[in-house]
């Protein structure tokens, strides 16, 4: 009688810690859901709050494109440092630099080009869908281009088309778009 007492008090404690992991598995599996969703919804918050901050910095002609990503004319591209390769305006000078990783040599002294010149002809646009196209002529010593800076919808990431008027030798920046403040570049001997 005992072994049977004590059977069925083993069989019902482990129907107990069954349902007790069940409802454990249930229980976890809909915090990380509510995890995740809250994580998404900081994200959202916070890429929001980049794309405003980049748009203002926009408006302001008071920004910086740091590129982390630049590709060539025939589709080739190169991973590169978003420290010394940039595109920037400050009021009406602006600044085109172009630096490739572990080349010590070049004009700049970091292995690529840096030019100053002067923005004209500024032109600021938004799609339907809320994407923001911002183009601007730079013209100085060394340097006489169209740059096109993309800002992507709900973020700060952005591309930079620059597109020389003496030649097709086009290359565009991919990275992210920043108010002068928050930037940290470093600029190299300019022409």
């Amino acid at each position: 009688m005992k072994k049977i007492v004590f059977t069925m008090c083993l069989f019902l404690l482990s129907i107990t810690m069954s349902q007790a992991q069940s409802f454990s598995k249930e229980t976890t599996k809909e915090a990380r859901k509510a995890e995740k969703e809250v994580r998404k919804a900081k994200e959202k918050l916070q890429n929001e709050w980049k794309f405003k901050e980049a748009v203002q910095a926009l408006k302001d002609h008071a920004f910086v494109m740091e590129a982390d990503r630049v590709m060539f004319r025939r589709g080739r591209s190169a991973f590169v440092s978003s420290t010394t390769n940039f595109v920037s305006l400050n009021d009406e000078k602006a600044t085109v630099q172009v630096a490739f990783n572990g080349a010590n040599s070049g004009p700049n002294g970091l292995g690529g080009v840096t030019v100053d010149g002067y923005a004209s002809n500024i032109q600021y646009a938004k799609d339907k869908k809320g994407n923001i196209t911002f183009s601007m002529n730079v013209s100085g010593v060394g340097v006489s281009a169209r740059v096109v800076i993309h800002l992507s919808k709900e973020s700060n990431q952005a591309t930079a088309e620059i597109t020389p008027n003496f030649n097709s030798n086009r290359i565009t920046l991919s990275g992210r778009l920043l108010p002068i403040k928050n930037s940290n570049t470093f600029k190299g001997m300019s022409y």
